[in-house]
């Protein structure tokens, strides 16, 4: 793949005359900051290489490609797709738009490479109309999926790290999300409020809380950035949890924290149709494991 160096970049854009410069990361970041000339055809949208053969409907004409600090793939990926869709001068900017500040090249924008949001110090707290607990439950031949009302949440933050929270689950609003006919989806979340399973008449709430996050370390966005301690509370029974999380700061000074993990119901001492406590369940026998994804929005307390 041949790259461009900004010098030659700048050379190159003050003497051609079919030369396109394309910014290929989002609309935003293009608003924000762009190179003079460029256009905008982010690389990540499915209507990428459809932008691009109305911008620029000569297959022979001259493009440079650029991302935010060419050390991604978006900048390499636009340029092989634009070369196998037949164009035929592709470069790509070194260092992209990185390289081409550090050379003190002139900016259309702010003249700083995007810094993302940080976890601000302070207290949060959950906004559970937008937030869900998901659950998945299994047995050999089946699977069901469902929710779990979230009831109330608050979450503090030290030093810039996520520390001591807690989650406050609303276990009179398990539901059932697969079933399709009403009455059968009424009978199972009904079995799943009774003591066969989580007894919501007695036990009504349960609760998460969070004793201790630990960072872990500088990780890619969308994977897991954060590993939580914390204790899970069904049915007056309190266990300890481990839970591996993506924390994203977001721009207007909320929290995503997106969580996958599974947790064995026999500890909780929901044991209906377990194999390690009965026999010859055939039909009813119901996996220990739990599936569990949180979609969980903080924001902060007024």
């Amino acid at each position: 793949m041949k790259t461009i160096t900004s010098a030659k970049l700048a050379a190159l854009a003050a003497t051609a005359d079919d030369l396109t410069i394309i910014d290929v990361m989002t609309p935003e970041e293009y608003a924000e900051r762009h190179l003079p000339e460029a256009i905008n055809a982010c690389i990540y949208e499915v209507v990428f290489l459809e932008r691009v053969h109305e911008a620029i409907p000569d297959r022979n004409a001259q493009i440079v490609v650029y991302d935010t600090t060419d050390t991604t793939r978006a900048a390499r990926q636009a340029a092989e797709r634009l070369l196998t869709n037949g164009y035929s001068k592709v470069d790509i900017l070194a260092g992209g738009l990185a390289g081409w500040l550090a050379e003190g090249m002139p900016l259309i924008g702010t003249a700083t490479v995007p810094v993302y949001p940080l976890l601000l110090d302070g207290r949060y707290e959950l906004d559970i109309t937008a937030s869900r607990l998901e659950w998945t439950g299994r047995n050999i031949n089946n699977r069901h999926l469902g929710t779990i009302g979230l009831a109330s949440g608050r979450a503090t933050i030290c030093c810039g790290s996520l520390g001591g929270g807690t989650v406050t689950l609303d276990m009179t609003q398990i539901a059932n999300s697969d079933l399709a006919d009403p009455g059968y989806r009424a009978l199972l979340e009904s079995h799943l409020k009774s003591a066969d399973f989580f007894d919501v008449e007695r036990y009504p709430t349960g609760t998460v809380t969070l004793v201790a996050g630990e960072p872990v370390g500088a990780m890619p966005a969308g994977t897991v950035n954060y590993r939580f301690r914390a204790l899970l509370t069904l049915k007056g029974i309190t266990h300890d949890l481990e839970i591996p999380a993506v924390v994203e700061p977001q721009a207007d000074g909320s929290i995503k924290v997106q969580a996958t993990f599974a947790i064995d119901r026999t500890r909780w001492d929901v044991t209906y149709g377990s194999g390690r406590f009965f026999e010859r369940l055939g039909m009813h026998l119901v996996h220990d494991e739990v599936g569990i994804d949180l979609f969980l929005i903080f924001r902060p307390a007024g």
